[in-house]
């Protein structure tokens, strides 16, 4: 006699223990992943920690130190497997010399956060982005992108930077001209006056003057054909 299967998909408790049981694995993975993260953050740092205290072991290994991280690279790779490439081991290194105390690390943040945050080129433009990935939740991708929009020159430039905040939160990127316009960001090489916000009419101006006299010092076989008025 066939068996049949007694388990009614529509009854309200056989759902309920298939949402309890995919609900606890996913907070197991979710732990998983988090615990994962940290000890990951930690043997880093603790890697960048030893090779900052070798290097400042005396003369005789400042000298070695000139090779040491493609030595370094060699031996524990050969030892260990993937993982220490030369430029994996330089960035911790920057790590513990940029986060000299372990407890400061922000765990909420993985280490890819950590990859393009040392590639500031300085100290307070990398507590910004640090910051900012905690406070606004930014996946890697999305710092990636704040970074490239230069969110914190624009800033620091700007004094309209509640506008410069919104925008970046809203996930404003720029795809037309119009978008260049409302960035509240300081257009130096065109001359526009320190303000808040900028009129297409004044950029547009500011851009021919500019280009007309650019042109003009490169002297003889270059023309400025036309400027409308």
């Amino acid at each position: 006699m066939e068996n049949k299967d007694l388990t009614n998909i529509n009854d309200a408790a056989y759902q309920k223990l298939i949402d309890n049981i995919t609900t606890l694995w996913g907070e197991a993975k979710s732990k998983a992943i988090a615990a994962v993260n940290t000890e990951l953050l930690d043997a880093n740092w603790h890697t960048g920690k030893y090779i900052v205290e070798y290097e400042q072991g005396g003369k005789q290994r400042a000298e070695y130190g000139k090779r040491l991280l493609v030595n370094l690279a060699k031996d524990l790779t050969a030892r260990n497997g993937k993982g220490f490439n030369r430029t994996n081991l330089t960035y911790m290194r920057k790590l513990y010399l940029a986060f000299p105390k372990c407890g400061t690390l922000s765990h909420k943040l993985t280490w890819s956060h950590y990859y393009e945050l040392l590639k500031c080129d300085n100290t307070l433009e990398m507590q910004f982005y640090y910051k900012e990935s905690i406070k606004e939740c930014w996946k890697v991708r999305e710092l990636k992108r704040q970074m490239k929009s230069c969110l914190f020159q624009r800033l620091a430039l700007s004094t309209d930077k509640a506008g410069v905040l919104a925008l970046a939160n809203e996930g404003h990127q720029v795809q037309t001209p119009q978008d260049i316009i409302r960035d509240p960001f300081v257009l130096e090489f065109a001359g526009l006056p320190k303000q808040k916000r900028y009129k297409e009419s004044d950029l547009e101006k500011a851009l021919k003057d500019h280009m007309e006299q650019f042109l003009l010092e490169m002297g003889r076989g270059f023309v400025y054909v036309f400027r409308a008025l």
